[in-house]
């Protein structure tokens, strides 16, 4: 399995969580939280990161977060 390389800023916002928040997904992402929405709510996923559902929060995984800000295919 590859080492997952965390930008310094992603590393910052995650602070060893496993998941982030919709506004600091779309902080990392530099789109607005409502576009995060959106495109989750029309495609199931944003930018090819898919969220998980915890009540009425969607939570961002850092490591797929990091693996489209990498820019990865």
């Amino acid at each position: 399995m590859q080492a997952i390389h965390l930008p310094p800023a992603l590393a910052t916002v995650a602070q060893g969580r496993d998941h982030i928040t919709t506004q600091e997904f779309a902080r990392a992402m530099c789109c607005a939280p409502q576009t995060a929405l959106k495109n989750h709510c029309l495609k199931g996923e944003c930018y090819g990161v898919r969220p998980i559902k915890r009540g009425k929060l969607l939570l961002w995984p850092v490591a797929d977060v990091a693996h489209a800000l990498s820019g990865a295919a």
